[in-house]
């Protein structure tokens, strides 16, 4: 891996017309982080606006009401994007404002919505690329287990046909699932996000539930709208041992098939890596008859998530992994407000490593960034550091396209 990186990120000297014409360049927002106002058109809960209520969950205790409001100004916002001339625009639907208890009666105002945001990007010329589902479950249904109840591949099934027959003739790009790792890791596992559960108890059925409505969102889709493109994102860090120690190293891979390995193989028919986390061999009692084919998907493309690294060492004391990860301020490297590696290259390595698996055909880049504070000084923003950032991260994603033909995209 030395040789991958000694790619420069500096003197940028690329140009729209140099990923080619077929290349999907886009950005991207969820509905959570954007739409604001809780119960706007008959909005159910979910269990984000649950989750952030609690005391202490969320840092200054921000809630729902501090974001961007897009549910009223969808159209500006529409029009930002055609002004910067970025052909497609990423959103998610949140599941609560089409099936406000998840299940059951349609909220024919949240369907209006989403129709109206669809229009929107349509007239200006904008492709929408969809997700289905961005870490927001409707809380009546987290209330009956969520993704550790096996119900939820009914509950995802329906809340899919519900979306995919209202919208079908203004979508032609579907994403199942953002980041299945991360809202069943950090959410199931460790507990510090929605809906704060933890242990392995609660993770591995989240796990295997979460990647069986993975594979029936696609059928899904694909029996109502055979035409429709048809992926699915996945959350990467490049991984590297603190040193080169075989215990260190070992560690390293442990993570690396805990983060990168464990929510795709399954899909690809490869199975769960047992083999480097034994503690997935727990998985099997909750599997059923049938399920191993179940699982298996041959997605049209497959996003990659990626907004950092993670420097490895060995450590007994850390259950089922006995790896530590070590923070970025430990380790005297550029870094963002939120401690995270800085660092430009790992998508490169990741797009590498992921596209030497055969069932992959396509990639796109469906999220990245840095949590970086720009100066605002009269009424000017000094936001050098983050476009420094955006475009040395373009720069690797066009390396790797001299590596592999399956980098089709990038949304930024």
């Amino acid at each position: 891996m030395k040789n991958l990186e000694q790619n420069i990120d500096k003197n940028f000297n690329y140009s729209k017309s140099d990923f080619g014409d077929d290349f999907i360049l886009g950005v991207a927002s969820s509905a959570f982080q954007a739409e604001r106002n809780n119960d706007a058109f008959r909005k159910g809960a979910s269990i984000w606006d649950e989750f952030s209520s609690r005391n202490k969950t969320t840092l200054k205790y921000d809630s729902p009401n501090s974001a961007m409001n897009f549910h009223e100004n969808y159209k500006e916002d529409v029009k930002l994007v055609k002004a910067l001339s970025i052909p497609y625009f990423s959103f998610s639907i949140s599941w609560s404002r089409i099936l406000p208890n998840g299940i059951g009666e349609i909220n024919q105002e949240g369907i209006n919505f989403y129709n109206d945001v669809l229009d929107a990007c349509i007239e200006n010329k904008i492709e929408p690329f969809v997700t289905l589902y961005h870490s927001d479950l409707p809380h009546e249904l987290e209330k009956k287990g969520g993704w550790t109840n096996r119900t939820i591949l009914d509950w995802f099934e329906e809340y899919t046909k519900v979306c995919v027959n209202a919208f079908k003739t203004k979508v032609k790009y579907w994403v199942v699932l953002s980041e299945p790792s991360v809202f069943v890791g950090v959410g199931y596992f460790i507990g510090i996000h929605t809906p704060g559960k933890k242990g392995i108890k609660n993770f591995l059925p989240a796990m295997h539930h979460s990647l069986l409505c993975q594979s029936i969102g696609y059928k899904t889709i694909k029996e109502i709208d055979v035409t429709s493109q048809v992926g699915t994102t996945f959350s990467c860090s490049y991984i590297s041992p603190k040193t080169n120690s075989e215990k260190n190293s070992k560690a390293a891979e442990r993570i690396d098939a805990l983060l990168n390995k464990a929510f795709i193989e399954p899909s690809l028919g490869l199975g769960y890596p047992i083999a480097s986390l034994p503690f997935l061999k727990h998985i099997n009692k909750y599997l059923v008859k049938g399920d191993e084919d179940l699982i298996k998907v041959e997605f049209d493309f497959i996003g990659l998530q990626n907004y950092t690294r993670e420097v490895v060492e060995h450590n007994s004391y850390t259950p089922y992994v006995n790896a530590k990860l070590i923070r970025a301020n430990k380790r005297n490297v550029d870094s963002t407000l939120i401690d995270w590696d800085i660092h430009r290259k790992s998508i490169y390595m990741m797009i590498l490593k992921f596209s030497e698996y055969s069932g992959v055909k396509k990639i796109i880049i469906t999220g990245n960034g840095a949590s970086i504070l720009d100066e605002v000084k009269s009424d000017i923003i000094n936001d050098e550091k983050s476009i420094n950032y955006k475009e040395s991260y373009l720069q690797q994603v066009l390396y790797s396209k001299e590596k592999t033909d399956k980098v089709k995209g990038c949304f930024i």
